[in-house]
């Protein structure tokens, strides 16, 4: 009887003791899930005054690597690591006063509308005491590009879409999240050949690409080409010396409540180029030409080059600038070579939002995890739902819905995607 009471005892400890080994293991096991949590912010961005929606407004975390941006109606969907909940929330845009505010603050405010107010600076005229010609200004933020831009290796994580329209109706769409690596800022020898190293993650959408119409878009990588747009990376300005006289300055304006010089040309295309003044980094470029060129011959007909729109954008971390977005849209209309009747009108929007930066990285993408050379709608794979659930994307808009009916003209989105070829 005497032996009983000791027996339960060391039943006891020994039951407590795996008791607690297995909580450990298991917190071991779900402590990185708990860390990976996410939380979502999503709201609206809009002008104080106006009220008027704010596309394109930068979201981020001060101090961090990670980011999104406002759709066309200003709306977006932010997924922030939750242990970053104590952390300021940071909302930038060209010409209006940069908003911050703890995120936790921001957590239980539904609907959440941000409203932003224009720089009071958005107006001032350029001081004569301040005399530096257009010309001048953008020839110092070339010359500095190597102290603005990373002279290191980094990787920075993205969210990819490109669209194709044919005669206003939309006819595929591809999404996927990808990494892109690079050694450095260096002038290329070769401007036009891509030096970056590209690797597909996770593709969201393909769709649409049954379309016969699609054979008449390239059909090579079309996200390599996209970055072959950064006319910064790749130094895309005329050497001569009548362009640079040519160059007007604009009325300051304002970005992350700092001055920025605003460089224009207008002679043959629209080239604008927003440099801020403490360094001369060049944060923002816009170009537009719409002058028409021939491009190729196929199936009786010839294309021409109609029109070209781009808008890049770049964001300062731990004191470098790094891409932080890059739209670039496309018009090409092919015409009947005998008759030279219009057939049809192509356009291609294609958009990269850069969401994670890793400078000074020792991570590279190596030759086998490289993206191939030929359409990216050869390289899906299955839908991840649980990756894209917490990815940062472009929130969709009304015009994604319009975009989506149209698409689903040749048959439910979800069919057609669970029929891809993988």
């Amino acid at each position: 009887m005497n032996n009983v009471p000791v027996h339960k005892t060391g039943f006891n400890h020994r039951f407590l003791y795996m008791r607690n080994v297995f909580l450990l293991v298991l917190l071991t096991v779900l402590a990185p899930a708990t860390l990976a949590q996410k939380i979502t912010l999503s709201g609206r961005v809009i002008d104080k005054e106006t009220k008027e929606p704010l596309p394109f407004a930068s979201l981020g975390i001060k101090g961090k690597s990670i980011g999104t941006i406002t759709n066309l109606q200003g709306e977006f969907d932010f997924h922030i690591p939750s242990q970053l909940r104590n952390d300021l929330f940071t909302l930038s845009m060209l010409g209006y006063k940069t908003y911050e505010a703890p995120v936790w603050t921001l957590m239980e405010i539904k609907p959440l509308v941000i409203e932003v107010e224009k720089s009071t600076y958005l107006l001032d005229e350029v001081t004569v005491a301040d005399s530096l010609r257009g010309g001048e200004i953008l020839m110092i933020a070339l010359s500095r590009i190597e102290q603005n831009y990373p002279m290191g290796p980094y990787l920075i994580e993205g969210f990819y879409r490109d669209l194709k329209k044919v005669g206003g109706t939309y006819i595929s769409l591809l999404e996927a999240a990808v990494k892109i690596y690079d050694e450095d800022y260096k002038e290329p020898r070769n401007k036009f050949k891509l030096r970056e190293r590209v690797a597909l993650q996770e593709v969201r959408r393909s769709i649409g690409y049954a379309n016969r119409f699609t054979s008449y878009f390239d059909q090579d990588n079309l996200l390599e080409d996209l970055l072959l747009h950064n006319s910064v990376r790749y130094r895309h300005f005329p050497l001569e010396e009548i362009f640079y006289q040519s160059l007007k300055r604009e009325k300051d304006t304002y970005y992350n409540d700092k001055p920025v010089y605003v460089v224009s040309h207008t002679r043959d295309y629209l080239l604008r180029v927003f440099v801020e003044k403490k360094n001369y980094a060049i944060i923002r470029v816009e170009f537009e030409n719409n002058q028409e060129e021939s491009l190729t011959k196929k199936r009786g007909m010839e294309s021409r080059f109609v029109g070209l729109k781009r808008v890049m954008e770049f964001k300062p971390f731990l004191g470098k600038y790094y891409l932080n977005y890059l739209t670039v849209d496309s018009k090409v209309n092919w015409y009947d070579i005998r008759s030279g009747e219009l057939k049809f009108e192509t356009e291609l929007n294609q958009h990269l939002l850069i969401n994670e930066i890793v400078p000074n990285t020792i991570r590279r993408i190596g030759t086998t995890e490289k993206m191939k050379t030929y359409g990216l709608q050869y390289q899906d794979r299955p839908y991840n739902k649980a990756f894209w659930d917490n990815y940062n994307v472009i929130k969709e808009s009304p015009l994604d819905l319009k975009i989506l009916k149209d698409l689903e003209r040749h048959g439910p989105l979800e069919k057609q995607f669970k029929d891809q070829p993988f």
